[in-house]
């Protein structure tokens, strides 16, 4: 089960992050354990409760509410996760236990800023346009013709099997570290053709991996 430790810049910030999170079906925790009944939120006090956490070999997911708490080693600091009170539903629905580690592989335009959340991020901006050539422009990195510009260009393919190899290698730390979740985003310029392919390649990839959940978003395309 998921144990995740809040923390925020005032009391008051804990206590609406636990109350949110409760109200999507967490378990309150009121002491530092390994949690196997429900997924628990415990609220976390001082950095000393983190390390001994740490100490203890307890996985959690570290989530702070609000601006910095000015704590060198606080939970602003260490955070996975840092939102505002409008994202903690979200958020709390978002990390209910998993059997597996979902894995998304996101497109993205630049020009829209990085998708909050994002791990890894990856510029796909040095590949050729498809932009550029007319008959190409009006589709998407989910068509054959973009799709097979896109990765018959020798450094695409060295980009995806080099990361595909990192992460094979990786994912499993992530999860035994209590991650739930990991957005590895993909961005060009537009978001609609060199991301899309290297996204939809990557995903297609990765559910060959055993022991993930793998998803596909391409936001600029309702996807």
């Amino acid at each position: 089960m998921a144990l995740v430790i809040v923390g925020g810049a005032s009391e008051e910030r804990v206590e609406t992050a636990l109350r949110a999170f409760e109200a999507e079906g967490w378990a309150r925790a009121r002491e530092l354990g390994p949690w196997e009944e429900a997924d628990g939120v415990l609220a976390a006090r001082d950095p000393a409760q983190l390390r001994e956490a740490d100490g203890r070999g307890i996985r959690y997911v570290l989530v702070h509410h609000g601006p910095a708490d000015g704590a060198p080693e606080g939970t602003y600091a260490r955070a996975h996760h840092r939102v505002e009170r409008s994202q903690l539903p979200d958020l709390a629905r978002r990390l209910r236990s998993r059997d597996r580690l979902l894995v998304t592989c996101l497109a993205f335009a630049y020009r829209n800023g990085i998708p909050e959340g994002s791990a890894w991020v990856v510029d796909a901006r040095f590949l050729d346009n498809p932009y550029w050539i007319p008959a190409l422009r009006p589709l998407t990195g989910l068509e054959a013709p973009v799709r097979d510009h896109v990765l018959g260009q020798p450094p695409a393919l060295a980009l995806l099997d080099g990361l595909e190899a990192t992460l094979v290698r990786l994912l499993p730390e992530y999860g035994r570290r209590g991650r739930t979740e990991l957005t590895v985003a993909f961005g060009c310029t537009g978001g609609r053709h060199r991301s899309v392919v290297l996204a939809a390649e990557m995903a297609c990839r990765l559910e060959a991996v055993a022991g993930i959940e793998v998803k596909f978003r391409a936001p600029v395309l309702g996807r």
